[in-house]
């Protein structure tokens, strides 16, 4: 392998496609971020349905990666991507981005048909490893929705391929299934038993699913016409890929890490563990059976933090971090979020869209942000406790902007010991270091730091998530009672 000027490892470009934006990185083979260029993911509109735009993206991607090899001697390239996109291609991936036909936004609203439709064929809860979820979530069910509405376009199609497996076919023209993708909720992979679920062969999808890769797996080269093109870095090595929490999870494996439970915040609270039973997990609250990067089960929990925080606290909340007498105000008042605000249930099963606020009411935006923030603490220790035991904890992601998230936490779960990263681009180092997988000699760095002040909330914090969990699991959330409520849209 050829090494930069500095007698490192060459560079790593890592893209990351998030739903809402996608990111591309330099990255030493270390982890380290050394720069990151960002795009919105824009949804367009339907016929037939709503669709991203994958060829003014696939534009944006490789003229960026082109920049940035102009200023980092990348070597390799590797694609993290959510689990709930799937791209159905053809046999040539320069013909109108490759796409038989538009990748479907999975926030999309599900036809009646197919919901209906899709149900019976989904097979149990390991062959689908989560229970289904809104909209058009789903790998499986959203290639069920393109067979029923365009046959004779599926029937002509050659691949169906996860998002970071798309776009390193669109560098190499080599198409691959890998494991950690295939096991973030599509519907079409049963981690437990190794298999495809049955919908695959029932719907006779098997020829669309390439073979396996491994994440870390070299797919090839940059095709000449499109290096061309773009001026893209000559002999740059494409690997295959994975779901973004999982590279997330890998990133402490590879750390050294065994016994944790790693929390990755954003628009989900993912919770992961190595360790969690397959017999803890409970498909109606929000627990899911994901697959780390080397196929082996991963017990899971998420809910859709994110956008419960943005009913909360708004769009634009205050950039200033929340005082603790704020939150320790609210508490004082028994001031609650009682779920769900948001179009999903998460970890409290027919709660969606029923979110309420009971007791005195936040009459500030910094109260708001306050109220959040803590609703969202309460989320993450709800996911930690049902993934089971595991001494450590460890915090990462966009929520950490604000450090009383994981004081809070960490006041939340006094048995175990919480730590956060210092490092708020997770998916991107763990990206990075696949580049190394089987190659490191010693354990990958990391940098986790001790939330302060913990005693500030105890033990009022304590008594609080005592109610809070009560009332969440009696179901009063969903009862006006003499509490003052009011939903936030």
């Amino acid at each position: 392998m050829a090494l930069a000027a500095d007698g490192d490892i060459g560079r790593v470009a890592v893209l990351d496609v998030g739903k809402t934006n996608v990111k591309l990185n330099a990255v030493t083979s270390e982890g380290v971020v050394l720069e990151t260029l960002t795009v919105a993911n824009p949804v367009l509109p339907g016929p037939p349905w709503r669709h991203h735009d994958l060829d003014g993206l696939g534009e944006w991607i490789f003229a960026s990666l082109a920049d940035l090899g102009r200023r980092h001697p990348l070597q390799s390239f590797v694609a993290a991507g959510h689990g709930s996109g799937g791209v159905l291609v053809g046999d040539d991936p320069d013909d109108a981005a490759g796409a038989a036909l538009p990748m479907i936004d999975y926030e999309q609203p599900l036809p009646e048909a197919i919901r209906l439709g899709y149900a019976p064929l989904s097979g149990s809860f390991f062959d689908r490893g989560s229970a289904t979820m809104h909209s058009a979530t789903h790998q499986a069910r959203q290639l069920y929705w393109m067979q029923e509405h365009a046959p004779d376009a599926v029937a002509g199609a050659r691949w169906y391929l996860g998002l970071p497996q798309y776009w390193a076919w669109r560098l190499t023209g080599v198409a691959a299934s890998e494991a950690s993708l295939l096991g973030a909720q599509s519907h079409l992979w049963n981690v437990a038993e190794r298999r495809f679920a049955p919908i695959v062969d029932a719907r006779g999808w098997r020829r669309l699913m390439p073979g396996f890769a491994d994440a870390w797996q070299v797919l090839g080269r940059v095709r000449p016409e499109l290096g061309k093109r773009f001026a893209l870095p000559e002999g740059l090595d494409v690997l295959a890929g994975g779901h973004d929490s999982s590279l997330n999870h890998y990133r402490y494996h590879a750390a050294g890490l065994s016994d944790f439970i790693v929390v990755s915040t954003g628009t989900w609270i993912v919770g992961f563990s190595g360790r969690t039973a397959l017999d803890r997990l409970v498909e109606h609250r929000g627990m899911t059976l994901n697959s780390d990067v080397y196929g082996r089960p991963l017990g899971g929990v998420l809910t859709m933090g994110g956008r419960e925080f943005q009913h909360l606290a708004g769009r634009e909340p205050p950039d200033a971090p929340v005082p603790d007498d704020v939150v320790l105000n609210l508490i004082a008042k028994r001031t609650m979020a009682l779920p769900s605000f948001g179009d999903d249930d998460g970890l409290f099963p027919a709660s969606a869209g029923r979110g309420r606020i009971s007791g005195p009411p936040p009459e500030t935006p910094v109260e708001r942000t306050a109220l959040a923030v803590l609703y969202c603490a309460l989320l993450t220790a709800e996911c930690v406790e049902a993934l089971g035991p595991a001494r450590l904890v460890v915090l990462d992601g966009s929520f950490l902007r604000d450090p009383l998230y994981a004081r809070l936490v960490a006041a939340l779960l006094p048995s175990r010991r919480v730590r956060y990263s210092l490092d708020a681009n997770g998916v991107a180092s763990g990206a990075a270091l696949l580049a190394r997988e089987g190659r490191r000699l010693e354990p990958a760095a990391l940098s986790l730091a001790d939330p302060a002040a913990v005693s500030n909330f105890s033990p009022a914090v304590a008594v609080y998530a005592s109610q809070w969990r009560g009332r969440t699991r009696t179901g009063k959330s969903q009862t006006a009672s003499r509490d003052f409520e009011r939903t936030w849209t």
